[in-house]
């Protein structure tokens, strides 16, 4: 099962609003077939495995990271009958599929057809690497990482707003092989016009060449004050860039985005500003199981502020810039009580470079 779930985690940034799932055929202590979903529309990796396999998965075990589907409301053929009708003659699965159209009928149609079944075989490895479709199946929202670049004192831009670059070149790295996994980054419009970012995720070692997978760029912009000129609207055609607007944007100015081909969103606003929660419900409504804050300090503060934060990731260089006016990773109003802090769960600290990452749940 373990390598089962390493095939899967091949399929990193490519499935949604599919999980994640890697399938082993072994036929007398041998593989015999090996696969793992490529992409949304594609032949799920049991079909694949069991076509590799052909006439010698009869008999033989199969071994999957997440229950066989069973249901006709996708683009792809059901899995648990292609399972019956390979032959195997038992099913290894490490996680059930929390997708109520699924939710353990697979298993039970393949236990039905004669064919032996163990579930929960390296679950928590199987929920961990499913973690953000596990999310936004139950609450038709993405799940939310919160990634920020800082200083040992916890700033992340000097009094001047500058900010490039606080962290390492690995550091810087690892954060656009995050891109190309995520299904959308968002920023703030503050952001886009303090540093004018791509946003797009690019190839190591040279940051210079696009990855393969982009995600969707997202600008939280209330008034639509963004410039024509930013670079974030470029590129298009490799990947895509959506404002986040309200009502308070000039008509004008909407309509003409509008005609560039930059998609626009209107949302109710509160006090203005766009509704994150609505943002969300939206995005998870268009099959994006997992987006990536890269914001500054209001942002930051505001999507936590809204408990939509689900994981906090920050990278800590080994800097001090001290004072009262350089900038702090969260904004807004400090709490007044150490009670009233966001506390992080399950925290894990490594070293990258001269960097140190901490990152941890909430």
């Amino acid at each position: 099962m373990t390598l089962a779930l390493r095939l899967a985690e091949k399929g990193r940034g490519k499935t949604s609003p599919n999980p994640m799932v890697g399938a082993l055929v072994i036929s007398k202590g041998r593989i015999v077939g090996q696969a793992y979903h490529h992409a949304a529309g594609q032949a799920h990796a049991e079909a694949l495995a069991l076509r590799q396999a052909g006439p010698r998965a009869r008999g033989a075990t199969l071994y999957v990271t997440l229950e066989p589907c069973s249901h006709l409301n996708k683009r792809t053929p059901p899995c648990a009958p292609t399972v019956i009708q390979s032959g195997v003659r038992r099913v290894v699965v490490a996680m059930v599929d929390p997708n109520p159209l699924v939710r353990g009928k697979g298993i039970s149609q393949l236990r039905r057809a004669g064919i032996q079944v163990t579930v929960g075989v390296a679950r928590q490895g199987a929920e961990e690497l499913n973690r953000a479709y596990r999310h936004w199946v139950r609450t038709k929202r993405p799940y939310a990482i919160l990634k920020a670049g800082m200083t040992l004192d916890g700033q992340i831009a000097t009094a001047g707003g500058e900010s490039k670059w606080i962290t390492g070149l690995q550091s810087r790295r690892e954060v656009h092989r995050l891109r190309s996994a995520v299904d959308a980054v968002i920023v703030g419009i503050g952001t886009v016009l303090r540093d004018d970012p791509s946003l797009t995720a690019r190839r190591p070692p040279r940051l210079t060449a696009l990855a393969a997978t982009q995600p969707c760029r997202i600008v939280i912009d209330s008034r639509l004050r963004i410039p024509r000129s930013a670079k974030i609207l470029g590129q298009q055609s490799q990947a895509k860039t959506v404002i986040a607007t309200t009502k308070a944007a000039p008509k004008a100015r909407l309509r003409s985005f509008e005609k560039q081909g930059i998609e626009v969103l209107v949302l109710p606003g509160e006090r203005e500003r766009v509704s994150l929660k609505q943002l969300l419900a939206i995005l998870g409504q268009r099959g994006m199981i997992s987006v990536m804050v890269e914001g500054g300090a209001e942002l930051n503060a505001a999507f936590l502020r809204s408990k939509l934060v689900n994981h906090v990731r920050l990278y800590v260089a080994p800097t001090l810039l001290g004072g009262t006016q350089s900038k702090g990773v969260i904004g807004g109003t400090s709490p007044r009580r150490l009670a009233d802090a966001w506390k992080l769960k399950q925290v894990r600290t490594r070293s990258l470079g001269a960097d140190v990452v901490v990152e941890g749940d909430l």
